[in-house]
């Protein structure tokens, strides 16, 4: 929160209203750090403060659904941290509560507003690259779980909480796919008790074939952050600022090039870490002004997740899943 979601809100103009946390201290120091007036002593005071239109909840998800739901009856809107739920039925538990109260529920799948995919995103849309028929997100790098110790824990790790982003950018891009075939691994001796290294294909029915290969124990000097995008007529490639030397990052590169032409680089601005934070707000802001779902809504989360399950029921079955039965 203090590293992404406020800066971002900050150099928006947001005004945040107050904060709250289980460890008063720092829900006090987070007020000190970004100008916040008021801290709340518990979740009931900030229920009652009829100032709060939004809360942005930052919490394991575990916890998610209970307090999303005592937000949503009090009729607050709701940006909701990724993953939404780690179960199915948490996920849509708090989607029909804020379907109940008619109050908008955006997560926070903020990789779509990074620069290099929403520039992708443009370009596919604008049929710069003809019919997709390819597309690589390939990631090697050392990650420092050690920011998250109770990650180090958990029993999902790489496409729970990390891999989500880029499955979640891929049905941004290239819609939902049929098939989702995948094997999980770790590091000999890791520390980590779930996956860290991971390979995911994804089948659509078009013939398009994506896959995501993710390594986060790459001690060389030879790190990489990479995504590749090939159609009918054209091709994106770029890179994922941001992972090459996290948690500082560095600004995505992109270049587009039509078939038998030179590569052509697409000067981008901002970094994913905070810039991008302020996409899935705005876009929650909007839905509210306007009454429809933000692009992010809790109810389109629900096939991100679904990829996300998917993956795992694949890996432990060594078998291909359909998203979509889950």
């Amino acid at each position: 929160m203090n590293y992404a979601h406020l800066p971002a809100y900050r150099q928006h103009g947001l005004n945040v209203v107050g904060c709250y946390d289980v460890n008063h201290s720092a829900a006090t120091h987070t007020a000190q750090t970004h100008g916040i007036a008021t801290v709340y002593d518990s979740l009931d005071a900030v229920i009652q403060d009829e100032r709060v239109h939004i809360v942005d909840i930052a919490i394991p998800a575990w916890e998610q659904r209970a307090v999303a739901t005592r937000l949503l009856a009090a009729g607050k809107h709701l940006l909701c941290q990724k993953p939404l739920a780690e179960h199915l039925e948490d996920a849509r538990a708090i989607v029909e509560a804020g379907h109940a109260v008619q109050r908008h529920i955006a997560v926070n799948q903020q990789m779509r507003w990074s620069a290099g995919i929403a520039a992708s995103y443009d370009l596919i849309r604008r049929g710069y690259i003809g019919t997709p028929t390819d597309a690589q997100i390939q990631v090697s790098t050392s990650t420092p779980w050690h920011m998250w110790p109770w990650l180090r824990d958990s029993a999902h790790l790489d496409v729970m909480y990390h891999s989500i982003h880029y499955l979640d950018s891929i049905r941004h891009l290239f819609g939902n796919p049929d098939m989702i075939t995948s094997r999980h691994s770790q590091y000999p001796g890791q520390q980590e008790r779930a996956e860290t290294k991971t390979v995911t294909i994804l089948d659509y029915l078009s013939k398009l074939q994506v896959v995501v290969m993710v390594n986060h124990h790459d001690d060389s000097q030879d790190v990489y952050a990479t995504f590749r995008f090939l159609g009918t007529k054209g091709m994106i490639k770029g890179t994922i600022g941001l992972l090459y030397n996290y948690p500082h990052g560095r600004p995505d590169t992109l270049e587009y090039a039509a078939h038998g032409e030179a590569l052509t680089t697409i000067p981008l601005e901002g970094l994913w870490i905070p810039d991008a934070f302020i996409g899935p707000m705005a876009s929650l802001m909007h839905a509210i002004n306007t009454n429809q779902p933000p692009i992010t809504s809790a109810a389109d989360n629900i096939g991100t997740l679904q990829l996300v399950h998917g993956s795992y029921v694949s890996a432990h079955t060594g078998r291909s899943v359909c998203p979509a039965d889950l």
